[in-house]
């Protein structure tokens, strides 16, 4: 079913409320999950509110918590975010690397003991929107084995990078697996297979079940061995730069909270020799022909604005199901 943007953003607010967000908090929170599901992005949208919902329950997340300032020097910040919602952390790391980039060039700005960003790609769109190249990552609680491996050892530590553009900004989010488990999950509950293989089952064969990925735990990581070192790095990067728990920590420590974070900005020549360059990487790469007919090339983040003029212009999909489950929250 679809329901009107300001609908979704009124009702997850009205909760928000209930449970001690200021007005302010409150609204920057709802408007996040409201514009991940306009934005298409399901998973961290209203399918993630109830989860959300039950961290602040369980004291996981502190509503009123704020960050301050733990060190740092010159472009570089250090924050901590005494377990606040994520999404507002990030929002203030991400605004703190633009204005220190407009400053000095290039900035950076790590936090530790925040808690799940929601959609990642909410700060690249950020700093692109502010005209800044963005690039930001976080590690999570380990759920993907490393390369070799059956255990989970690794986070599925998601990397954003956005470039600013005139004609739509290019927003590169992806989780380090094939699919993010918020998109197995969102695959399993409409009872769809996947369209390409996204892990093994218990056997060690390659699956498209999302269901049977999520219950062996081991979900394939984008480039195989290429995608384990990835998130490896990510994950030093992160906790080296902040100070902050690594993979391991927020593991041994039971739920997904205490993460840390990196918020990159770099300021580019706004020149036109800047654009001609970027437009002409753009039709470089949609000149390939489609692989079937009537089919076509799009650039990172392209089919967000496709999605986001759809959900104003019709309503923004719910799952009927977790719509009313927040209705009743």
């Amino acid at each position: 079913m679809n329901i009107p943007f300001e609908k979704l953003r009124s009702e997850f607010k009205r909760v928000l409320l209930s449970l001690g967000f200021s007005e302010e908090k409150a609204g920057q929170c709802a408007t996040i999950f409201a514009q991940n599901s306009r934005d298409g992005v399901h998973s961290h949208g209203l399918n993630r509110f109830p989860t959300f919902i039950q961290y602040v329950q369980d004291g996981l997340i502190v509503a009123e918590a704020e960050p301050t300032k733990e060190g740092g020097f010159g472009a570089i910040e250090q924050w901590d975010g005494h377990l606040g919602p994520g999404m507002l952390n990030g929002g203030f790391c991400m605004n703190r690397a633009i204005n220190l980039a407009k400053e000095n060039g290039i900035s950076c700005v790590a936090i530790k003991n925040t808690n799940h960003w929601m959609r990642g790609g909410t700060y690249g769109w950020q700093a692109a929107e502010a005209g800044m190249i963005g690039i930001c990552f976080t590690n999570t609680i380990a759920n993907m084995p490393p390369w070799g491996g059956i255990d989970p050892r690794l986070g599925n530590n998601p990397l954003i990078i956005a470039v600013p553009r005139k004609e739509g900004h290019v927003v590169l989010d992806m989780a380090i697996s094939q699919y993010s488990f918020g998109k197995l999950n969102l695959y399993k509950s409409k009872n769809e297979q996947l369209p390409l293989p996204g892990g093994y089952d218990s056997q060690g064969d390659l699956t498209t079940d999302p269901g049977v990925i999520i219950e062996s735990q081991r979900p394939l990581p984008i480039g195989f061995w290429k995608g384990s070192g990835l998130s490896l790095v990510l994950d030093l990067l992160a906790t080296v730069l902040s100070q902050g728990r690594s993979t391991a920590d927020v593991t041994n420590a039971g739920s997904e909270s205490g993460v840390s974070q990196v918020f990159i900005c770099i300021k580019p020549d706004g020149g036109v020799k800047t654009e001609t360059l970027i437009e002409e990487i753009i039709s470089y790469t949609k000149s390939s022909r489609p692989e079937k007919e009537g089919g076509a090339i799009y650039y990172p983040g392209e089919n967000t604005l496709r999605t986001r003029e759809k959900s104003i212009q019709e309503g923004v999909w719910v799952d009927e199901k977790i719509w009313k489950q927040v209705q009743g929250l």
